[in-house]
C-alpha cells in the first residue's frame, strides 16, 4: 500500500495569525492538513488542518491558512475523529492480556479506556504504569472493585478471576468506599447483588466525593428507581425485569430469593435469578411500564455492550480479519480462543431472543433520547482489545443509530460521563489531543472506524508502522 502520510519539517516563513492561542513565531507540535474532521458536535468539516501543541488542539483552521509545525501530515482524502473510548474495560480480567492491551487499544484507534471493575491490589498498579510519564498507552479510568452484595458474584471461586468485594451492610459499604476514594478511583461501581439499603449508602458516600457512578440494575431493585441515582447502566441488565406489569410482585420474589438459603455461590444465585426472570420478563414487555423506566433514565447514559449481548448474532470469527487479529494476541490467548471459536461455530443454534431484545431496547431508548455509550466489556467472551470497540460501533449502527451518534457514543457519551466534555470527545482549539486519521468515511460506513492510518494520543504522533511495532513489541 502506497505510503498515504507525507511528514516535513516545515522551515518556512509561514504565518499563523488565524491561531489566537499561540505567540507569533511560535512552531507548533503537529499538523494535520487538508483533511475532512468529523465529530459529533460539528459534524462534517472538509478542507481543514488541524494544530497540536503541547498535547492539546490549538487551531481548527481552513486549509490554505499559515501553519507553522515541527511534523506536518497530508490529510488529502482522509478522514480525522477524535479518539475513541472504549467505556467499559477489565484490564485484570484476563492476566495473559493485561500488559499487551495498551498496544492494542492505541493500535485501533482507542485513546481512552474506563475499567469497569478490579480488584485494587490488581488494577491500581496497572493503571499506574498505563500513566507513567512517557508511557504510550491510552487514558485510563478506574473504578476499582465491583460493590457487591453479601454474595459476591466474581468473587474468584470455581477459577473465575476475582473483581468484586462483598458490601453486606451499610457499614461495610461506607468503609469500603473509604478505602476506594483513599486509593484514587476515577469512579464507582455498583453490582448487582446488593441490596436497597447498601445501594442508597453507596449513591450517598459517591455523591460526597463527588465520583461518578456506573452499575448493573441491583436485582434486588427496579430498575426506574436506580437510573435516576447515577450515571450510567451496563448490557441492559435487569432492565427487562421492570418493563412488565408484574414489575413489583418480581422484584419482591427476587428479595426473597436473594437471602440464599441455599448458600449459593454469588455467581450460581445471580445466573439462578438471570434464569427465572429474563426471558419471561421480554416475553412478559408491557410497554406503558417501559414508557415510565425510560422516563427514569433521561439522564443516565446506557452502555448496552451489544458486542456482548447480541454476540451470537456477529461473532467476531466470522469476519474476515479474525486470523489477521489473533496473530496480534499472545500466542496462548490467540491459541486458546480458536478452540473457543471452533467450538461455539460448531454449537448448537443458540435461542436468540435476548440478542434480538437488546437491538430493539437499544433503539427505543435512543429514540427516546436516552443517552447511549459504546463498550465492549473487553476482553471477556472473545473480546479483543481495541479491536471489540469497532464491533460495537458496527452493532449499534444495526440497532438503529446514525454513525455520526454511534461516534458520540465513543467520544463525547464517555467524556460527559467524567464531566470532561469540554477537554475531550470533539476536535476543536483548547480539547486533547487525542485523534484517529482514517483511510475511510465512517459516516457512510461505519466499519471505515477500522481503516486507522494514524493515532494522536496526548499530542503523540503513531503511524501506522508505529503503532504495529508497538503491537510486536508486547507480542
Amino acid at each position: 500500500m502506497p505510503r498515504l502520510l507525507l511528514f516535513l519539517a516545515v522551515t518556512g516563513l509561514l504565518s499563523s495569525c488565524s491561531d489566537p492561542t499561540r505567540q507569533p513565531g511560535t512552531i507548533s507540535d503537529l499538523a494535520i492538513q487538508n483533511v475532512t474532521v468529523i465529530d459529533a458536535e460539528h459534524g462534517v468539516r472538509t478542507a481543514r488542518t488541524v494544530v497540536v501543541r503541547d498535547g492539546r488542539i490549538t487551531s481548527v483552521q481552513e486549509t490554505g491558512e499559515g501553519v507553522r509545525a515541527a511534523d506536518v501530515v497530508d490529510g488529502t482524502g482522509h478522514y480525522l475523529i477524535p479518539g475513541l473510548w472504549d467505556f467499559h474495560v477489565h484490564l485484570t480480567y484476563e492476566p495473559r492480556l493485561t500488559d499487551a492491551m495498551p498496544a492494542l487499544f492505541l493500535n485501533y484507534g482507542v485513546t481512552s479506556i474506563r475499567d469497569t471493575g478490579g480488584l485494587l491490589e490488581r488494577v491500581a498498579p496497572v493503571v499506574g504504569a498505563m500513566r507513567a510519564e512517557g508511557a504510550i498507552a491510552p487514558r485510563v479510568f478506574f473504578s476499582g472493585p465491583l460493590m457487591d452484595g453479601e454474595f459476591v458474584v466474581y468473587d474468584g471461586s470455581n477459577g473465575s478471576t476475582p473483581l468484586g468485594i462483598s458490601n453486606p451492610d451499610p457499614a461495610t459499604a461506607r468503609a469500603n468506599m473509604a478505602r476506594l476514594a483513599e486509593a484514587g478511583v476515577d469512579f464507582v461501581k455498583i453490582y448487582e447483588m446488593v441490596t436497597p439499603e447498601v445501594f442508597e449508602v453507596l449513591v450517598e458516600e459517591a455523591g460526597a466525593r463527588g465520583l461518578p457512578i456506573d452499575a448493573h440494575v441491583p436485582l434486588s431493585m427496579r430498575a426506574r428507581d436506580v437510573g435516576p441515582s447515577i450515571q450510567s447502566l451496563e448490557h441492559l441488565r435487569n432492565i427487562e425485569m421492570d418493563c412488565t406489569a408484574t414489575a413489583d410482585a418480581a422484584v419482591a420474589r427476587r428479595r426473597e430469593l436473594l437471602a440464599n438459603h441455599d448458600r449459593l455461590t454469588g455467581a450460581a444465585l445471580r445466573s439462578q435469578l438471570h434464569r427465572a426472570y429474563r426471558i419471561p420478563s421480554i416475553s412478559a414487555y408491557d410497554e406503558e411500564a417501559c414508557r415510565k423506566v425510560f422516563g427514569s433514565m433521561m439522564g443516565t447514559i446506557q452502555v448496552p455492550t451489544l458486542r456482548i449481548t447480541a454476540l451470537a448474532l456477529q461473532p467476531p470469527y466470522t469476519r474476515q480479519d479474525w486470523d489477521s487479529l489473533l496473530a496480534k494476541l499472545p500466542e496462548e490467548v490467540a491459541a486458546e480462543w480458536r478452540v473457543v471459536a471452533d467450538n461455539d461455530h460448531a454449537a448448537a443454534p443458540r435461542d436468540l431472543t435476548f440478542p434480538y431484545w437488546t437491538l430493539s431496547m437499544t433503539n427505543e431508548m435512543y429514540e427516546a433520547g436516552i443517552p447511549i455509550g459504546a463498550g465492549t466489556d473487553t476482553p471477556i467472551a472473545l473480546a479483543a482489545p481495541g479491536y471489540s470497540l469497532h464491533s460495537e460501533l458496527e452493532m449499534l449502527v444495526r440497532a438503529g443509530l446514525p454513525p455520526i451518534e454511534a461516534l458520540r457514543a465513543a467520544t463525547l457519551r464517555p467524556a460527559e460521563f467524567f464531566g470532561l466534555e469540554n477537554e475531550m470527545g470533539t476536535i476543536e482549539a483548547g480539547q486533547l489531543a487525542d485523534l484517529v486519521l482514517l483511510s475511510g468515511n465512517p459516516l457512510e460506513d461505519i466499519t471505515a472506524t477500522r481503516s486507522v492510518v494514524a493515532v494522536v494520543t496526548k499530542g503523540q504522533l503513531l503511524t501506522r508502522s508505529e503503532l504495529n511495532e508497538l503491537v510486536s513489541a508486547n507480542h
